[in-house]
């Protein structure tokens, strides 16, 4: 029994380690700087630990995408709840519908480098680093 919860308390601090260094917008994996070009760009390897940034396997980027709507909706309906509470029982409906608009255009484009870092180390806790190295191993007919 000791042993699961010293595994379970080993993945919640791995897990709060790479969410950490994402958030920084560094690698997941090692801490290190430099996996990003530019906002918009990120390289294709870490040039600290080597870790592939895309994980080599099509659609992965479908899942930083959704982070990054999840996080641009729940920032407007958190924003929209406060604002309707605070300013209740007239809040600035016509301020409300532009903002709201506003935020969720500009939302995405600032949230971008932090749910690619995210995703990538929410990615990693299920799958390691050299996951690609065993992939290729084990041939085209044995993947699960």
């Amino acid at each position: 029994m000791h042993t699961h919860v010293a595994s379970h308390q080993s993945t919640i601090r791995t897990a709060g380690r790479y969410a950490w260094r994402a958030l920084r917008l560094r690698c997941p994996n090692c801490g290190g700087r430099g996996i990003w070009k530019n906002w918009l760009i990120m390289r294709e390897v870490c040039p600290v630990c080597g870790l592939h940034l895309e994980r080599g396997e099509h659609g992965y980027i479908v899942g930083s995408y959704m982070f990054n709507i999840v996080a641009s909706e729940l920032v407007f309906a958190a924003l929209f709840i406060v604002i309707v509470v605070a300013m209740w029982p007239s809040p600035p409906w016509t301020w409300l519908q532009w903002g709201g608009a506003a935020l969720m255009l500009l939302m995405p484009v600032l949230f971008y480098p932090f749910s690619k870092t995210l995703f990538l180390a929410f990615d990693l806790l299920f799958r390691p680093q050299n996951f690609e190295d065993a992939d290729r191993t084990r041939g085209p007919g044995n993947r699960h």
